[in-house]
């Protein structure tokens, strides 16, 4: 087999990549909201969508939120986040 170099100066091809994320929240005994658990990274939008609305029947959570935005991994470059679902009472996303 012959191995394929990369010449000097080349850049690696960027890689680009939908991240999907759900996350819930629950408010402490300052009413203020707090995560729930470690943000999620889910396989799919439909996914993220059907979990959170699961997580929301059950009535466990102030707020659950879930999102997709692209990411360039080699570069460490996001874009913006896309609302996939969106249930409560949930922090402004920076």
């Amino acid at each position: 087999m012959r191995k394929q170099q990369q010449s000097d100066g080349e850049a690696p091809e960027a890689k680009l990549k939908t991240l999907v994320v759900l996350t819930a929240f629950v408010r402490d005994e300052e009413g203020e909201l707090r995560p729930a658990f470690e943000p999620r990274e889910m396989p799919s939008a439909d996914k993220a969508k059907m979990d959170g609305r699961r997580m929301a029947a059950q009535g466990n959570y102030a707020g659950i939120i879930s999102w997709s935005r692209s990411a360039d991994l080699v570069n460490g470059e996001f874009g913006d986040p896309v609302v996939l679902f969106h249930h409560g009472d949930v922090p402004d996303m920076e």
